[in-house]
């Protein structure tokens, strides 16, 4: 009789033991829990900068650089997303708070890295808006602010850069010493010019997207003409630019939209070719060096 009544329990145990870690696992996972405000879902987009930096009467490109948060899932208790910003990618995982109708987000970098830190944002409107400060108070690194739009991130192929900039690397320049023959014939300097590189109007012309360049289409072009048009292939596909002369140029840009740090495959047949003929002519190119005011 015990044997009877063991074995017709054993059915039950083992049920209510898989239903036990059914239930650890999902509150564990937050797999039974429903997803939120997926209308927030996608990419936030807008300058990130500190006080001082937004008032910078010079060149606004040296000064603000463009933000990225992606947020891919909100749950009562839990939001992931991911940041993107100077060529960075981070993980952020965190809250979401709702109070008379108003959300906020505390979103967290992982602090494995050093500059890494922390998002507060409020949606205003149809609009993030925030401040980010790094965990580590003794790197003294300022505190940074941004305004963030939904912004959808499409591939365009015909996508060029704005006429009305200024493709000047300000990043990169050389001194040129100013001299002047005295009467007795003796040389005195005046001290000395900064010049920096510059672009031609060739940057707006050629698309190495949805053209196949020839050699005599690159051949006399400027060093930097051939890194900005090469770039530019990049920029479409939503690369996020580590280097500063290029975050200049793009940042600034409306429909440019920093998305991850590697678009190997997403280059297409015609670009991949571009490419390689663009890298084959830098390595020969000069420059052209101008003075200018700032």
């Amino acid at each position: 009789m015990k044997k009877i009544l063991l074995f017709a329990l054993i059915p039950f145990l083992m049920l209510s033991c898989r239903d036990t870690k059914k239930t650890k696992k999902e509150k564990a996972t937050g797999i039974a829990q429903q997803e939120i405000h997926k209308e927030l879902y996608g990419f936030w987009v807008g300058d990130f900068y500190t006080t001082d930096e937004f008032e910078y009467e010079g060149d606004i490109s040296d000064a603000v650089k463009k933000l990225n948060i992606n947020i891919k899932k909100i749950t009562k208790d839990t939001v992931i997303a991911q940041s993107v910003v100077s060529g960075n990618s981070r993980p952020l995982l965190g809250k979401i708070s709702e109070d008379g109708g108003k959300i906020t987000f505390v979103l967290d970098e992982p602090g494995t890295d050093k500059y890494d830190g922390k998002f507060e944002i409020t949606l205003v409107g149809d609009t993030l808006i925030g401040k980010w400060n790094a965990y580590k108070k003794e790197l003294k690194w300022p505190g940074k602010e941004f305004k963030l739009l939904k912004k959808a991130f499409e591939y365009n192929a015909s996508r060029m850069l704005p006429t009305e900039m200024e493709y000047v690397d300000w990043s990169d320049h050389k001194m040129v010493e100013r001299l002047d023959t005295l009467e007795d014939g003796s040389i005195d300097s005046l001290g000395a010019n900064t010049f920096y590189r510059s672009a031609s109007e060739q940057i707006f012309k050629l698309n190495a997207s949805t053209t196949a360049l020839k050699e005599e289409d690159v051949k006399n072009l400027r060093k930097l003409d051939l890194q900005i048009i090469k770039n530019t292939i990049f920029a479409r596909h939503g690369y996020a630019f580590k280097k500063q002369t290029f975050r200049n140029f793009f940042d600034p840009v409306e429909w440019y939209v920093p998305v991850k740090n590697n678009v190997d495959n997403d280059l297409t047949a015609i670009e991949n070719k571009n490419i390689k003929l663009l890298d084959r002519f830098t390595k020969y190119a000069e420059d052209n060096y101008d003075a200018f005011g700032r």
